[in-house]
């Protein structure tokens, strides 16, 4: 095997494979990166049985060939060597040379025979849509996604395609994180599927911030994301998701509408006193024209006032801050629509006009009294 390329496109290429390297198995090449040097170019591959990515990139090859490098030795050398061509080059024992500029490096590599085969996608369904689009969606949601493994199928986000829209779920039990989107090309199909969080914050890493397209094939066990040179396989999560529509109450008496980054500046004010020893509810009063966020641990007080647009009638609720300041964080808006029914029901948090693209819902804590 022997070829050449830039070593920033080396780089890159190994840094993202090595996303998907797995930190100790019993089969020592899955600890490694594939190269696969061949017609289509040079492919580099990490795989942990759950999570494969590879990706393609531009190299002169000369010697067509397979082999598996130990993933954290390559990384440190190719990281390590000056700005120029890398020229690589392996005999038939896989001992394998590396040499940029006046570095060079001799390493063994393992058979590429030992490493499992990525899974292959059938294409029953596919979606496309911007990569920046799909970078948004995962990022605005997937700080909701569960972590709790009694319910598996909540680790992960619920993606819907219906009416050539695409809406992405994710819930932990305390809270509930919703997006959507037009799609641009017309979907005749409607289904539906769950990703794994722990994939698709590698996919939030792949794409890129710009319009060209990625790609995200359903197949029977498994789920294929292309974005340019770079896909991810993964496999999906069965079990009965969360009805969210039925789950979100939109009958709310109360709408208020705010700036979001004041009311993310109020909430953060009054947090100061809580922490991980320190817990307690962030206490929220909704007046007239006003909200007064107050705090009280054994460290203090806190107490700060947001104005926003609207009558809370009075309304005492608590919630958790940071699960609050999520939702807020996250809102792709300037300002937001606050619902809001009584103290033991959920905040819906929306857009304040057009497409209802997002929806936030957070649930309350009961609060003590005084």
């Amino acid at each position: 095997m022997k070829f050449s390329c830039e070593k920033t496109l080396l780089q890159t290429a190994v840094t993202i494979s090595s996303r998907a390297v797995a930190a100790k198995s019993s089969i020592p090449a899955l600890e490694g990166i594939l190269f696969q040097a061949g017609p289509a170019g040079l492919t580099v591959s990490g795989y942990n049985m759950n999570i494969g990515i590879r990706t393609v990139l531009e190299a002169e090859i000369t010697e067509n060939g397979a082999l598996v490098l130990p993933a954290r030795l390559t990384g440190e050398i190719i990281r390590r060597l000056p700005d120029d061509v890398v020229l690589f080059s392996s005999d038939d024992n896989l001992n394998v040379t590396l040499i940029c500029g006046d570095a060079s490096y001799n390493i063994a590599a393992l058979s590429a025979d030992d490493y499992p085969e990525l899974p292959e996608v059938e294409d029953q369904y596919s979606v496309t849509l911007p990569q920046s689009t799909l970078r948004s969606m995962i990022s605005e949601t997937s700080f909701a996604v569960s972590t709790d493994e009694v319910r598996p199928i909540h680790t992960g986000s619920l993606f819907e395609i219906e009416d050539s829209t695409l809406t992405v779920v994710s819930v932990d039990g305390f809270r509930l994180a919703l997006r959507r989107e037009k799609l641009e090309q017309e979907q005749s199909n409607a289904f539906r599927f769950v990703a794994p969080g722990t994939a698709l914050n590698e996919v939030e890493k792949i794409c890129q911030d710009t319009d060209d397209p990625a790609v995200i094939t359903l197949g029977n066990r498994h789920l294929l994301f292309e974005a340019g040179p770079t896909q991810l396989i993964c496999r999906r999560l069965e079990g009965d998701f969360l009805d969210y529509k039925a789950a979100i109450p939109r009958k709310n008496p109360i709408s208020l509408t705010a700036d979001t980054r004041a009311l993310m500046n109020s909430i953060d004010r009054v947090s100061v006193v809580i922490n991980d020893k320190q817990k307690s509810p962030v206490r929220c009063l909704f007046g007239d024209g006003q909200v007064t966020f107050s705090a009280r641990t054994a460290v203090g007080d806190a107490k700060d006032v947001c104005r926003l647009t609207g009558d809370g009638g009075n309304l005492e609720i608590g919630f958790n801050n940071r699960y609050l300041l999520d939702a807020l964080k996250y809102a792709p808006a300037e300002a937001v629509k606050v619902e809001l029914n009584t103290s033991i029901s959920p905040c819906i948090i929306t857009p304040t006009e057009g497409d209802e693209t997002f929806l936030y819902m957070v649930l309350p804590v009961r609060l003590k009294n005084n």
